[in-house]
Formats: C-alpha cells, structure tokens, sequence
C-alpha cells in the first residue's frame, strides 16, 4: 500500500467515523474499488480507529478523565464489599453508585458487553463482507432509511440518572451491529439514544465515549498482526501516517456532528448514503464483474 492511499484512507476514516455515514463502508468500498491490500488482516483499519479514538479523547477530556477516576475507586468499592462478604465482617457495605459518573461508567459497561458479544460473532461475516460492493451497498440504504427516521425524532430530556441499564444494552446492541460496512456506529447509536428519550447533546457524548471500550477492544485483537506490520518494512509508517490523519479528521468532524445533532439536519448525510449505496450496487451487478 502507498503512503497516499494510507493518508486518503485516513482522512476518509477521520471523516466518516463521526459523520453518520459509516466509515467501514466507505473504507470497504474505497479499498476495494482501488484493490487496497494491506496483507495485516484488520490492522490497519484498526489503526485508523485508533486515532479517532484519540480525537475522541482530546474532545471529551474532562468526562473521560472523570470515569476514569471514578471507574478506578468503584472498582474499589466492589472488591471491598468482596471482602467483607467472604470475611463475613460486621462492616457495613460500601455503595457503589455514590454519583452521576459511577453510574455513566456502569452504563458504558453495559453497552459494551453487548458490542463486544455482536463483534466476535460478526468478525468474520465483516471481513468477507468487505470483498464486495454488495453489502456496503445495501447497509449504506439501510443506514440512509434509519438516518431519515432519525431526522424526525423530537428527542428528550434523558440523561445519567434516569437512564437504565437496558437501555445502555439497546444501546450496545445498535453500536454492535455497525460493524457491518454501511451501517454507521454513530448514526446508530445516537438514533437509539434519541429514540429512547435522550438529550440531544448527551446522546452525542454518550455515542463517542461509548465507542471507547470498542475500539480499544479491537485493538487489543489485532495486535497479533502487528508483528507482521513491522516485518513489512516501511508500511507501518504508512499505517502511523494514516492514523494521524483520521485523529485531525475526526477532531473536527465530532464538532460538526454536535452541531448536526443539536439541529437535526440528518437528512442530508441520509440522501447522500442512499445515493452512495445504490452507486455500489450498480457497481456491484452492472459494472464491476
């Protein structure tokens, strides 16, 4: 792979990861309509999503920062309430939930396992999907009709408390099934959150963090090619090269998507993965052979 079909991939990742357009379908389709070969499995897609995951970081710092923290002393809470059990002490308890973030980090949790499940599942079904034109094409259409049915959405006032843990697992369910090229993982999530009564601007946030322990979990996954990316030679640069460029590309996309959202032109991203998707299945019968 050359270094401008890395950086071009990169800049498509950067764009389309935030934007509700899919970026797995646009990756699938660029990187078969110019034969893109990278001979590491998923690693280099994997890579691109990295530096999302970045952008995604510097954006909601403070929030991030915060689960974080308190992640770390819930987590310390529980295996103290674990020893009290097994000790059998008279100590009293510890609550868990003391505030909105330990509970935002328990809806996280709830999100991803679900994800996670849906992921190792469709892993490989993803990959065959990517070696044609026909499945991106049709869940590009799918991912359009949603984004309609979105743009009529009046949303709510649902935040951290009065969310429930099933709702977080709807949630994960819908950001699961984004791993099929053409659906987007945003779009998804955010036409779940707004369909269960979520605030505008909380549903975005929750969209884009929620989108943390997935990404990391992939990465973690296919670290078995990294290997083979390094024997490559100059390639993995071709991969950090790409990498940066979707971190900047998806930076700003996330400001144009809160902006999106808050004023729900979703109908424009809808006609364009309509016109995107019938484009790929023209391709797919009619030209490509």
């Amino acid at each position: 792979m050359s270094l401008w079909k890395a950086i071009l991939l990169g800049l498509i990742q950067g764009i389309t990861e935030f934007l509700p357009v899919s970026s797995s379908g646009h990756l699938a389709i660029f990187q078969y309509i110019f034969k893109v070969n990278t001979d590491t499995g998923m690693l280099f897609e994997v890579m691109l999503h990295l530096g999302t995951l970045i952008s995604v970081c510097i954006v909601f710092w403070k929030d991030i920062r915060k689960l974080f923290i308190e992640g770390i002393h819930l987590l310390g809470d529980v295996f103290a309430n674990l020893k009290i059990k097994f000790k059998k002490s008279d100590e009293k308890y510890r609550r868990i939930v003391t505030n909105a973030y330990r509970k935002f980090v328990l809806l996280i949790l709830a999100t991803s396992v679900p994800t996670a499940l849906i992921g190792l599942i469709l892993n490989n079904v993803m990959e065959a999907a990517t070696n044609s034109l026909l499945v991106p094409g049709i869940c590009l259409i799918i991912n359009a009709i949603i984004l309609l049915v979105v743009g009529s959405l009046p949303g709510g006032k649902k935040k951290v408390k009065k969310t429930s843990y099933k709702e977080a697992a709807v949630i994960g369910v819908a950001q699961g099934l984004a791993v099929l090229p053409g659906i987007s993982r945003s779009g998804s999530t955010i036409s779940a959150c707004l369909g269960l009564g979520f605030d505008r601007s909380f549903a975005v946030k929750y969209s884009f963090i929620a989108s943390l322990p997935a990404i990391i979990g992939a990465n973690l996954l296919e670290l078995r090619h990294f290997g083979e990316a390094v024997s490559s030679g100059g390639e993995i640069l071709y991969y950090v090269a790409g990498m940066i460029v979707a971190g900047i590309a998806g930076y700003i996309c996330i400001r144009i998507m809160m902006r999106v959202v808050s004023e729900k032109k979703f109908s424009y991203f809808a006609y364009y993965c309509a016109i995107v998707g019938v484009i790929s299945l023209i391709f797919h019968f009619f030209i490509i052979k």
